[in-house]
């Protein structure tokens, strides 16, 4: 059988843990992965871009469980009061090929996104960070925010969107973090202003600019996650290049990140690396560091393992018969015939 997780037991599944606790939970398991990079079979999500937005599959595996996500990407969806991300996932056993999890994946994006955002930020972030601009306020949003306030000890959040509707909807669902100063500005320039991070998480399928050179000060950390597929980016080109960049897992970032704006031998450097510790997220005190988040599926294998550990000991979601379960492995013809059989006595 294959443990089912829908979005109702998903919702339980953190209604029990706490989303601070499936952030910072789900976080460490995303880290002990970084850390065992070698030992995964790994590669770019494979795409098909439409006009209005995009379609993926994102696949990895190790020596135990294959993991693989479909999402979409498709800005206009709120317009017919749709989702812009919607995703599932799936685990596989790889030694025999069967499914041991299906799951939804829209929240779940939403938490490993958070969580992964937070956790490079402790490796490039300054240590003394309190206060981060919020950048697109919308499905995301509280998610970064949590993560960053819980994780990191930023207490003040300056939120920033073309939408005032956006805003005042993150606000009021971060009501219940009274340590947390939330300060709506009029424009990305005043939010940014003497932020110690910068987080971008913007919608639009376009080549936008929404942080230019003149807003960048010495010491930011830049958490970019908006953009993520070709021809979709949100930072100035001239911010990269001045910028110590990471990136996830560079084949990839090198087609959707906002490095596709730079020439092929640009530097970069992979998380893991950080990670691992042959590298350093910073270097000095006044450098601009820059996280060009795409999302990687190593950390939606993270996350699906976290929820699968969890869901089995919480006995949250239900067991269903995925793919068939039979006496004899070899006839499969049976299957059919058990079932045409029991239709057959019900309608007698």
């Amino acid at each position: 059988m294959t443990r089912y997780i829908d979005v109702h037991d998903l919702c339980q599944l953190v209604a029990h843990k706490g989303l601070t606790t499936c952030l910072a939970e789900m976080a460490e398991c995303i880290r002990e992965d970084y850390l065992r990079w070698h030992e995964f079979d790994k590669c770019a999500r494979l795409a098909n871009h439409s006009k209005e937005g995009v379609i993926e599959l994102m696949p990895v595996s190790d020596a135990s469980l294959y993991a693989f996500k479909y999402v979409n990407g498709h800005p206009k969806n709120t317009q017919s009061g749709m989702l812009t991300v919607m995703a599932f996932g799936a685990l596989g056993d790889v030694d025999t090929g069967k499914p041991v999890l299906l799951s939804e994946m829209t929240l779940t994006t939403a938490i490993r996104t958070a969580a992964t955002s937070a956790l490079a930020a402790r490796y490039m972030a300054r240590s003394d960070s309190r206060s981060m601009a919020l950048i697109g306020n919308g499905s995301q949003s509280e998610f970064q925010a949590i993560a960053f306030h819980t994780m990191m000890g930023i207490n003040e959040i300056r939120l920033f969107d073309i939408d005032p509707e956006a805003c005042a909807k993150l606000a009021k669902n971060l009501e219940s973090f009274p340590a947390l100063n939330l300060i709506i500005a009029t424009s990305t320039g005043e939010a940014v202003r003497g932020a110690d991070i910068v987080t971008t998480v913007t919608a639009d399928k376009a080549y936008a600019t929404i942080l230019t050179p003149e807003m960048i000060e010495p010491g930011m950390h830049l958490n970019a996650v908006g953009g993520d597929c070709p021809g979709k980016t949100e930072l100035h080109p001239d911010i990269v290049e001045r910028s110590r960049v990471i990136v996830e897992f560079e084949p990839q970032s090198r087609i959707e990140g906002e490095i596709q704006q730079m020439p092929g031998d640009s530097p970069v450097i992979e998380f893991w690396r950080v990670v691992n510790g042959q590298e350093a997220g910073r270097e000095h005190a006044d450098d601009v560091t820059l996280f060009d988040s795409v999302g990687f599926a190593l950390e939606d294998y993270s996350a699906l393992r976290y929820v699968l550990r969890i869901a089995q000991a919480c006995d949250i979601g239900r067991d269903i018969e995925l793919v068939p379960d039979l006496e004899n492995p070899k006839d499969l013809y049976a299957r059919l015939n058990t079932t045409a059989m029991d239709v057959q006595k019900k309608c007698a």
